[in-house]
């Protein structure tokens, strides 16, 4: 294990709010329709079985790290030598930047469609990534922190999806099994992204206190998150035909339109602010990873560090104008994320397996040639 100061490190309870949040995010305000288009209502068992999948690349990244003692930037150097580990980490830090692209797009997307259509892209991206920098800037604990209060503060906004109940129909539900077992592995495929986060653990690691102690929250974190995603879909498939389903691409927010209270109006303008308060710190912590990994390939200090890669979102997110460019970003970054975890993820842990062993039986056999 890396030796950082305990001072910058969190307790492993606190793990719990890193993974979760980085899980239940910008996807989850529409990512029903998507699965609903390949697996119709079946589509929540794939909920279900993604999850799993998340507990079993979750067991691999331990392994990893049960192995090698190492975050991912130093692990690669590690396998690969330094020129090529280097080459993986600028891989790796381009795939950070990749997240924080298509959150940020994502999200301006939704408020010009639902509030401010002249809303200017560039603008809003600078204001949102300097408010990220300073955050950032304040150290691990304090995105952290921030990660705890984007699960707390909107935590209420599960419970608005209950005024769906007196409209709902379970009976859209049935029958079970009406989709090829094809269809439903494929919408599983497709929840990837809506999954993703928790594979930055193999990242931050080094600041958990009591690493072994944090296991226990992460898979709870994972549980959660998968007990949420279900509970979104029940709760959106019973309300809403499949056809309308097909047809509302933020479904999650076509439900909050239902919510009249007497100070409140459009609840959905309020939920959309909110969101803001959960994605702020995705992002933040995506920067620090980013960051995090150029200071240790290229020595760049983290402070500079962060304003190179805040740079590359600034220039990149304005360029993505209309719907269609946007929803081939999700894919192309859903695609991405799917290599780095199911593909890339085992293969490191077979390296990382390979390596080692490999290593100590050579340092073994110098031993005993003195």
């Amino acid at each position: 294990m890396q030796t950082i100061p305990d001072g910058k490190k969190i307790s492993p309870s606190l793990v719990f709010f890193t993974i979760h949040a980085m899980q239940y995010g910008m996807a989850t305000l529409g990512f029903q329709r998507v699965i609903a288009k390949t697996a119709g209502y079946d589509a929540w068992i794939s909920v279900i079985i993604a999850g799993i999948l998340t507990f079993v690349l979750m067991w691999i990244i331990f392994k990893i790290i049960d192995i090698s003692g190492m975050d991912l930037a130093q692990l690669q150097m590690y396998i690969f030598g330094k020129k090529i580990g280097s080459v993986l980490n600028i891989f790796s830090i381009l795939y950070f930047c990749l997240y924080v692209i298509t959150i940020l797009r994502t999200y301006i997307e939704v408020v010009q469609v639902w509030m401010f259509e002249d809303l200017n892209i560039f603008w809003f991206s600078l204001f949102f990534l300097i408010l990220c920098i300073f955050i950032v800037n304040g150290g691990f604990r304090t995105v952290t922190a921030m990660m705890f209060f984007s699960v707390v503060l909107p935590a209420y906004l599960i419970v608005i999806f209950a005024f769906t109940l007196p409209y709902a129909d379970f009976r859209h539900l049935l029958p079970v099994f009406d989709h090829s077992t094809k269809e439903i592995m494929t919408a599983s495929y497709q929840l990837t992204q809506a999954y993703m986060g928790y594979e930055a653990f193999l990242m931050y690691h080094p600041f958990v206190k009591g690493y072994k102690e944090s296991k226990k929250w992460v898979y709870l974190a994972l549980a959660v998150s998968t007990l949420l995603f279900l509970y979104t879909t029940i709760i959106s498939f019973a309300y809403y035909s499949e056809g309308q389903l097909q047809n509302f691409k933020w479904a999650t927010l076509s439900i909050w339109k239902i919510v009249h209270l007497p100070v409140v109006e459009r609840f959905e303008y309020v939920g959309i602010a909110n969101w803001c308060l959960i994605i702020l710190p995705n992002i933040s912590f995506a920067l620090w990873c980013g960051s995090r990994m150029l200071k240790q390939t290229l020595k760049i200090s983290q402070r500079k560090g962060i304003i190179l890669i805040s740079f590359i979102p600034l220039i990149v997110v304005p360029f993505f104008k209309t719907h269609q460019q946007i929803d081939r970003l999700n894919y192309f970054f859903g695609l991405t994320g799917y290599l780095a975890i199911f593909m890339y993820t085992p293969f490191l842990l077979i390296l990382v397996w390979f390596v080692t062993k490999r290593r100590n039986k050579s340092g073994n056999q110098q031993k005993k040639s003195f």
